[in-house]
């Protein structure tokens, strides 16, 4: 277990790089090819996506891992927006809270495996799965920051 914590440390950043990749590729794989047109919720919820495959491509190039303070507030919108998204799918009445009033309905459902998984949960999912990687790669840091600091004043 130890191992894996390690090798999820260490390649954190990588991985959510890897992460922010798919859920890009995928979501315009869904609205180029499959031609679903995307909601309104779902524009907002790309908004705070496509940077990161940019930006964190970049970190991962340089190994720079203080772009997690950044990544984490894209992260936390957009994950809350995909929130609300999927409650707005599953609970018909806060589809009248703030309707979609333009295009596609919000309520749309393009997919529905095994009766809850749908695409603002899959959007969820990426956002969460970022964080969790970003935030073990950050403790990771802290650490090492740690042990040289240690390190220096014994000297």
């Amino acid at each position: 277990m130890k191992a894996f914590s390690g090798f999820l440390s260490r390649h954190g950043l990588y991985l959510a790089w890897f992460v922010s990749l798919v859920a890009t590729a995928g979501s315009l794989y869904l609205s180029e090819v499959l031609k679903y047109e995307p909601c309104k919720l779902c524009w907002f919820q790309r908004i705070f996506m496509y940077p990161q495959v940019i930006l964190l491509g970049i970190a991962t190039y340089r190994n720079d891992k203080k772009i997690i303070s950044y990544i984490l507030p894209l992260c936390a919108i957009g994950g809350s927006i995909s929130l609300y998204h999927y409650a707005e799918q599953k609970i018909p009445a806060l589809g009248k809270v703030l309707p979609c009033t333009v295009g596609v309905p919000c309520t749309k459902d393009y997919l529905n495996f095994f009766g809850f998984v749908t695409i603002p949960l899959l959007a969820l999912t990426a956002f969460i799965l970022i964080v969790l990687l970003l935030w073990n790669a950050r403790e990771r840091e802290e650490e090492a920051e740690t042990e040289e600091a240690e390190d220096g004043n014994q000297v």
